[in-house]
């Protein structure tokens, strides 16, 4: 049961990621530094999620002084292909042209994201490396959640200026609210889902 929360939790992340990059409002760092590598370097930006995965998966393993968790890749590899699916379905759907709607997109994709990431989190099945290094730092610092993925977005919001990617007022959103939008889902979707795995029979109800 916890394997289809888990596949259900990345589908809605990556169905938010692409609302937020579709908005133009700008996106979150790390999907700022996937587009601009994108449109720099080439293929998708979906295949730049598998790629930097892998190194980050090497930097995760150097943190925590542990095997690299393989069982990661899997999980950005079904990202990045969800990334890419949506954004290939969506993109002759959604085309805000003004200001507001491009900000109503980008609100909807940004919780979306919340709800989607704290789903997937919770089942411990194997976190995308970015997810995986808000978790380590959390950790490692003895903050919390908002602190060390706040901590994580400054970083990649240097690297996406570095590489043009898609920076705009929704950036500077993710930046302050991501975290603590992630923070708030993640206590009562916790609880929810273990009870529903806990009692997968009331699920059904």
């Amino acid at each position: 049961m916890k394997y289809i929360f888990y596949l259900a939790g990345i589908i809605l992340m990556t169905f938010g990621i692409s609302f937020t990059i579709l908005s133009e409002f700008g996106t979150s760092p790390f999907d700022a530094v996937l587009v601009g590598l994108s449109v720099k370097v080439g293929l998708t930006v979906g295949s730049w999620e598998i790629i930097l995965a892998i190194l980050l998966i090497g930097c995760n393993s150097a943190l925590r002084r542990q095997r690299p968790e393989v069982l990661g890749l899997a999980t950005a590899f079904i990202t990045g292909i969800g990334i890419d699916l949506w954004l290939f379905l969506l993109s002759n759907v959604i085309n805000p042209e003004h200001w507001y709607s491009q900000m109503i997109c980008f609100i909807a994709g940004l919780i979306v994201i919340g709800a989607g990431t704290a789903i997937y989190l919770h089942t411990n099945v194997a976190p995308i490396p970015v997810d995986r290094l808000t978790l380590i730092l959390q950790e490692l610092t003895g903050t919390s959640l908002f602190f060390s993925r706040t901590l994580i977005y400054f970083v990649f919001l240097f690297m996406a200026m570095l590489l043009n990617g898609p920076i705009g007022i929704g950036t500077v959103l993710t930046v302050c609210l991501g975290g603590g939008i992630l923070h708030l889902f993640m206590p009562p979707i916790g609880k929810a889902l273990d009870g529903m795995l806990t009692n997968p029979n009331t699920s059904l109800h």
